[in-house]
């Protein structure tokens, strides 16, 4: 997302500076990397005296093991970053006026039985929906006058840059294309091109605070997207994944099965509600762009 990110607000003119462990893997000219060690303030807390926009992306990688150490490194690693940011806003004589901060959509409840929006979601009570919750309490914690705060629950992204989407057409190419355990659990998604004008138009807005669902308004079935792949990527076979080859495979792989059997069916209804139109709405949309073929998208349903 970070990547998707700095190529839109380039684009656009912006100035942008990326507050990273390791500046000198990713120097480039048109972005500034400056050195942080994402739990305390430092030099760069001057960087934010009279910066427009903050945005907090920063969180260890949830695909992994959820042994105790690494559950306490995704916990801490985004309340840290948190509230390290949020100390040195506090330093800053013109501090920015709008402080976007990511979580994830993962806060609500397994459901297949229907949507998750912002004012009806029913909330999670096991580890991730923790989390999320703990990093939200800690970003609001850091409210201040004049400073608008908006936590963006984001759905899976789906693009070529890294993350997930890969790792599906991988899996299909590879002739694991068939559906994950039951297949009726819902994949909440979004288009890559559709987050960077999410968030351009988060900035744009100024309705718009607290939590709002970054998600493409029609989540699937997990049985629906293997079946879109599928018909995109044309696999010479396509085998399902029943639960305890799923549990044997996340265990062989370093991850947890619960990133491909939970039910996220999240809708963004507040984003709709204040008008933002998605470019790539439907499924169909999204792999038209992504896996072109000759077919054509299709309604919502």
């Amino acid at each position: 997302m970070g990547r998707i990110l700095q190529r839109h607000f380039v684009a656009q003119g912006w100035r942008v500076t990326v507050l990273t462990r390791r500046p000198e893997a990713h120097s480039r000219d048109e972005v500034s990397f400056v050195h942080w060690d994402g739990r305390s303030v430092g030099p760069w807390s001057a960087l934010l005296d009279s910066a427009d926009v903050l945005v907090n992306l920063a969180g260890r990688s949830v695909d992994c093991r959820y042994t105790e150490h690494n559950k306490a490194a995704i916990l801490n690693s985004r309340v840290d970053a948190t509230n390290a940011l949020g100390l040195a806003m506090d330093e800053c004589t013109t501090p920015p006026t709008l402080w976007i901060n990511l979580s994830s959509a993962t806060v609500y409840r397994h459901a297949e039985d229907r949507e998750m929006d912002e004012e009806t979601g029913e909330l999670g009570r096991d580890f991730s929906p923790q989390v999320v919750l703990a990093w939200e309490k800690a970003f609001f914690g850091h409210q201040r006058n004049g400073l608008r705060q908006v936590a963006v629950r984001c759905a899976m992204v789906f693009s070529h840059e890294g993350g997930a989407f890969p790792r599906f057409v991988q899996l299909v190419k590879a002739g694991l294309g068939g559906h994950h355990g039951p297949g009726t659990q819902y994949v909440s998604w979004v288009h890559e091109a559709d987050v960077a004008r999410f968030f351009q138009w988060v900035i744009d807005t100024s309705a718009i605070h607290g939590v709002i669902n970054l998600a493409a308004p029609c989540p699937v079935t997990d049985r629906t997207l293997t079946r879109a792949l599928r018909e995109r990527i044309r696999p010479l076979v396509a085998l399902p994944t029943p639960v305890p080859l799923l549990h044997l495979g996340s265990f062989v792989l370093r991850t947890e099965v619960e990133l491909v059997l939970k039910s996220r069916r999240v809708v963004p209804m507040r984003a709709l509600y204040h008008g933002f139109a998605f470019t790539h709405p439907t499924l169909a949309n999204a792999l038209d762009e992504l896996l072109p073929t000759n077919s054509t998208s299709k309604p919502c349903t």
